[in-house]
């Protein structure tokens, strides 16, 4: 579930707790078992975890950013960790949502100019990569790989990585070329580099768009409006450290819940009034993913 808020969200809690700091030590609890002894699904390592460890030991870690949806950790020397966290994956520095699905620890020194009686460094001395269901992916750049790999190139416009003049251009451009329904087309990440299934739903509401609309069928006016509601509903959500849905999943870097789902207009509110007319909110399902939408409000 983690879209670009909550990976914004996981960025900004962790970086500053990270920054500075030396990587002493990479592990995986338990072996790859849960607390019961059954064998966890493993996620996608790479290289392997002996790899891996002997590579980033001893390096700095330099800064904390975000490529789309993933979290990338600059090492002193040009090395970088990128963490995919996917369907149900997390960075914690605090208490994960449980103590099984931990998939991987980096143990990390205190920072150089800590000082003793209010060191927070103290307080959290290991970066957890959580993951309910093992499919997210960690992988490790050599020097010069991550703008190969993750560059604008191949993971597509960020729609808060532009000024709102250049996505609002570059929204236009991927719509006029499709025939497919805008909420899919909003799905590829080669158009919206980490937007997901709940934020398109949520974008298209606040711009008053039906979801099955081809994209080459919007006019000029419709796509900056849907350029618009993108970056907003992405800002706010930030505002509100990303959705922690029903299921409790997601948490922030310090184990407490994203505060957005609280302000949902549409995403799983099927049956429910619509906020702005009061018709009951649709749900279908478009390229096996369900949109949630108001049949009024965007006829």
């Amino acid at each position: 579930m983690p879209e670009l808020p909550e990976v914004e969200t996981m960025v900004r809690g962790v970086r500053p707790h990270a920054v500075g700091r030396t990587v002493v030590a990479v592990r995986r609890p338990r072996g790859g078992r849960n607390a019961a002894g059954e064998p966890l699904r493993p996620i996608a390592l790479t290289p392997s975890l002996s790899s891996l460890a002997a590579r980033v030991r001893g390096k700095k870690i330099e800064a904390v950013e975000r490529r789309a949806k993933r979290v990338v950790l600059r090492l002193a020397g040009g090395r970088a960790i990128a963490i995919e966290p996917r369907m149900t994956g997390l960075l914690a520095l605090g208490a994960p949502p449980t103590t099984d699905h931990v998939r991987l620890e980096l143990h990390l020194a205190p920072a150089p100019d800590a000082g003793r009686g209010d060191d927070a460094t103290a307080k959290y001395p290991v970066l957890r990569f959580w993951d309910r269901r093992g499919l997210g992916t960690v992988r490790l750049y050599e020097p010069g790989e991550l703008e190969t790999h993750l560059g604008p190139d191949k993971l597509g416009p960020d729609p808060l990585g532009l000024s709102p003049e250049q996505w609002a251009a570059s929204l236009a451009a991927a719509m006029k070329r499709t025939a497919r329904p805008v909420k899919v087309a909003l799905l590829d990440q080669r158009v919206a580099a980490g937007v997901g299934n709940l934020y398109a739903s949520e974008a298209l509401f606040h711009a008053r768009l039906p979801p099955d609309r081809p994209g080459n069928e919007l006019s000029e006016e419709e796509v900056d409006r849907l350029a618009v509601a993108v970056r907003e509903v992405l800002t706010e959500a930030i505002r509100y450290e990303g959705s922690t849905l029903s299921d409790g999943t997601y948490l922030n870097a310090l184990g407490d819940p994203g505060r957005y789902r609280n302000e949902h207009r549409v995403y799983q509110r099927h049956g429910a009034p619509c906020p702005r007319c009061g018709t009951g909110i649709v749900r279908t399902v478009q390229a096996q993913r369900s949109t949630f939408h108001c049949p009024t409000c965007q006829r």
